[in-house]
């Protein structure tokens, strides 16, 4: 992670951030394990949650870390890959995103994409903008993505009232 997703100057220090190993179900309907970093004060919210997730059988096409891909949030988006901390910054602003605080998570980006106006990121994931669509993957207001995150208190960026971030659930809300 050192020079990648973490470096000298990110909002919270390295020793603060704890590697999670996660079983999740694919949408191969297999069992994998994946694995995610987090701030060590949201590994139980996390574990909480996957668990849940797992328990539901709710499929993730994948879960690596965002340093597999460079550390670039649009390299791991286009890959549909579920993630949580990276070093960044919110896209367009000076402010720190959630994930370099290791407190938010983005779950299958693809089949959740961030609509803000008529911008779709990740691009690929047009199809999935209609979220009157129900298909594998998808997370909607009150399902058992929703649910296994409102358990742990954690908030969903589809119920925000402007910007909508389907893929993105954190400890703040932001």
């Amino acid at each position: 992670m050192t020079g990648r997703s973490w470096r000298p100057g990110c909002p919270v220090a390295l020793g603060r951030l704890r590697l999670v190993n996660v079983s999740y179900w694919g949408f191969d309907a297999r069992a994998h394990t994946g694995q995610l970093v987090v701030n060590a004060d949201s590994v139980t919210a996390i574990v909480g949650a996957m668990r849940s997730l797992y328990g539901a059988r709710f499929p993730i096409r994948q879960m690596r870390l965002v340093d597999d891909f460079g550390a670039s949030d649009e390299r791991s988006m286009r890959h549909d890959n579920t993630s949580a901390f990276n070093c960044r910054k919110v896209s367009g602003t000076t402010s720190w995103s959630q994930h370099a605080y290791g407190r938010a998570i983005d779950v299958n980006p693809l089949e959740n994409p961030e609509i803000q106006g008529s911008t779709i990121d990740p691009p690929t994931g047009r199809r999935f903008a209609n979220r009157q669509l129900h298909s594998i993957g998808m997370i909607h207001h009150g399902d058992v993505a929703w649910r296994a995150f409102s358990s742990v208190r954690w908030r969903w960026g589809g119920d925000w009232s402007s910007l909508k971030d389907y893929q993105h659930f954190s400890a703040t809300g932001t």
